[in-house]
């Protein structure tokens, strides 16, 4: 097994956290696979605050994979959680559901319509499929099955018997208010919020301390009507026998929990047992299980006092926000999640967003025209990649990105600028030789063959501008002149559309029609076409673009210049131009 000397020398956070956990791992458990784990509760959407939780230990192991060590990252889909509420704007769903507020998430139906057996499968598909696209490679471990197989007997009839010293250890912690911290006090209105951690068990969870004949660490779900409003009445540690009652249908019934595998451990206890019983090395947590009485603080101490185990590494991660949205949750309907973006980005550069930041900085991911940037600042890094100017750091999160211990993930061929092909397909609306026809003009020294030399981005910008470009901001090209606006033109500006329709023919590409657009008001006040811009310059070339949109596309505003009149092809551009 390689040795912790053969470590990287790069200085990405993940490197680091590698470095700690191979060390970690060959002092808890020397020639053994390292572990690493994420917990995902399909409650709801699984969105892409919740996928912070995979890709943060995902990153981790798949660099310690790359160095030649053996590495285990459980996912836990804790689809024996209960069903809280009904989430909002989930299709196929209504106000009936709540009669199942209370059942574990697999005995849930799933929503209408769906093909899945449950709750939890419906929502756990989508995630599963996302993780594939992403390149995660993780051993799946579902508590449903874990606690109705009974494989955590012992566990639980362990936690049973130390239930007063368990009591003892949440009793410190359950007078510590969780006061929101100024940082999230001051989180703008307008960031989406995405809490990662949220849903996975730890939000409004019964500790177990609610009966009156005392503490119990352990919830039954109900024989009759299979809910969790239950509460135990009488425990006997040397026959194991339990009496529980339900509060919902009056059902009670005594049973041997030793033979008994119809419940769970409450969340605070449930989590450090499976730190301890699957040897837990990494495991991150959200921003609120790491306040005082939080799940992992507790849990730090559960793990360690009741069942002989040490508590993971876990760094604490912060919010990833989607501009210009509402705060949400899991349990609500209408977040995005994995899906949703890889629908309009390619893998490599959503792993490159959560690659790129540490774990306790918050980032944005863009479904607005913020997109755009983002690809340009992933294409010039890609530059730099290439030619060998970047930096080690960011060298390092484009490794990660683009590949994984297991090798490359598919990527687009030739990566034309997002920008320009959004702003295609917005104009052609879709019209596959008139795309092909436009890219080709856009370097007719390199014509293109195909449109799958483009795929999948020209995909992904195509799914933007048909999702989440509004009807009233697409490109809609005039058919005819607009004659009232040709005819109120002053000499100057009837001049100006004369120098640029005589040098369309000879700069007809991407680059030429760049350099003509910029140049026309140049010319227009005796400058040479490649002159520096002054502010001067800057304000008549504005006015000058903000008169050929109007002329083109009935607005002041649109895809770049050059792009446009490529799409819009120069016979009806001297058409609308009034030549």
């Amino acid at each position: 097994m390689p040795t912790v000397a053969q470590s990287s020398t790069e200085t990405d956070w993940v490197s680091r956290f590698a470095d700690d956990v191979i060390a970690e791992s060959e002092r808890r458990a020397p020639g053994k696979p390292v572990v690493v784990a994420s917990g995902l509760s399909p409650s709801g959407p699984i969105h892409l605050g919740n996928l912070r939780e995979v890709m943060t230990p995902h990153l981790v192991a798949d660099e310690i994979r790359r160095r030649g060590f053996e590495v285990r990252h459980l996912i836990s889909w804790d689809d024996y959680d209960r069903y809280r509420k009904v989430p909002e704007s989930v299709p196929g769903v209504d106000k009936t559901w709540a009669e199942h507020i209370g059942k574990p998430l697999t005995s849930v139906p799933a929503p209408e319509g769906s093909p899945y057996a449950n709750w939890a499968e419906h929502f756990k598909a989508a995630m599963v499929e996302s993780l594939a696209e992403l390149g995660v490679e993780y051993d799946p471990i579902s508590q449903t099955e874990q606690y109705m197989s009974g494989v955590y007997r012992e566990q639980i009839l362990h936690a049973m018997k130390h239930r007063g010293a368990i009591d003892g250890i949440l009793d410190q912690y359950r007078t510590k208010a969780k006061a929101p911290s100024k940082k999230q006090q001051q989180k703008p209105a307008d960031e989406a919020e995405l809490e990662a951690a949220e849903g996975s068990g730890a939000a409004s969870e019964d500790d177990g301390s609610g009966g009156s004949a005392g503490y119990f660490p352990y919830k039954p779900y109900c024989g009759n009507c299979e809910k969790d409003l239950t509460t135990v009445t009488e425990y006997i540690d040397a026959t194991t026998e339990l009496t529980y009652s339900c509060t919902e249908c009056g059902f009670s019934e005594t049973v041997r929990l030793s033979e008994f595998n119809r419940g769970k451990l409450v969340w605070k206890v449930d989590w450090p047992m499976r730190w301890a019983y699957e040897g837990v090395i990494f495991e991150p947590s959200g921003v609120d299980h790491s306040s005082p009485g939080s799940s992992f603080v507790v849990g730090g101490q559960i793990v360690r006092e009741i069942f002989d185990g040490v508590q993971p590494i876990g760094p604490m991660y912060a919010f990833v926000g989607i501009s210009g949205m509402a705060k949400m949750s899991s349990s609500r309907g209408g977040v995005p999640t994995p899906a949703d973006a890889l629908k309009i980005m390619e893998a490599p550069l959503l792993r490159w967003l959560y690659a790129r930041r540490k774990p306790n900085q918050s980032f944005k991911i863009a479904f607005d025209q913020e997109i755009q940037r983002l690809y340009d600042e992933w294409d010039k890094l890609e530059s730099k990649v290439e030619d060998g100017s970047v930096l080690p750091a960011d060298a390092a999160a484009y490794s990660r990105a683009v590949r994984t211990a297991a090798g490359e993930l598919p990527r687009t061929p030739r990566p034309l600028p997002y920008r320009t092909l959004a702003s295609v397909v917005d104009i052609t609306a879709g019209h596959d030789e008139q795309t092909v026809r436009i890219l080709s003009e856009l370097d007719p020294t390199k014509p293109l063959a195909s449109l799958d030399e483009v795929r999948p981005r020209l995909d992904r910008a195509e799914s933007w501008i048909t999702t989440q470009v509004p009807a009233d901001a697409r490109t809609i090209v005039r058919s005819e002149p607009d004659t009232e606006l040709l005819g109120s033109l002053d000499e100057e500006a009837r001049t100006s559309l004369r120098l640029l329709l005589e040098g369309l023919d000879s700069h007809w590409s991407l680059d030429g029609l760049t350099t003509l657009v910029y140049g026309v008001p140049k010319v227009m006040a005796g400058l040479e076409p490649d002159a520096k811009p002054t502010p001067e310059l800057k304000v008549a070339q504005r006015s000058f673009f903000a008169l050929l949109y109007r002329l083109l596309v009935s607005r002041e505003t649109g895809p770049r210049l050059p792009t446009l009149l490529l799409a819009v092809g120069a016979d009806r551009v001297r058409k609308l131009l009034g030549a």
